[in-house]
């Protein structure tokens, strides 16, 4: 199967998820983060890193449930206008 290239959104879109990721982890270990949820560390650094712009939805699921993130939450701030910021 070939895998289209991303286009510039979709991948703004993944550097802001891994972003939130990142943060949402608040000082807490990745190894122990990505453990916890079941992926790999390289994963988890690679999503973070926004070097995988689409990860798939279990793992974000995943990820989002160890950290305590509703999904819709993060669904919303990841595709928010440019600019915009979701009220704390």
């Amino acid at each position: 199967m070939v895998r289209l290239p991303l286009t510039p959104a979709e991948v703004e879109r993944g550097q802001r998820l891994g972003a939130l990721l990142r943060s949402a982890r608040d000082g807490r270990s990745m190894l122990a983060t990505a453990l916890d949820a079941g992926v790999s560390p390289e994963t988890l650094r690679k999503i973070e890193s926004g070097r995988v712009a689409t990860p798939a939805f279990p793992t974000i699921a995943s990820i989002a449930a160890v950290l305590g993130l509703s999904l819709d939450a993060l669904w919303a701030e990841v595709n928010r206008p440019d600019g915009e910021r979701l009220a704390s």
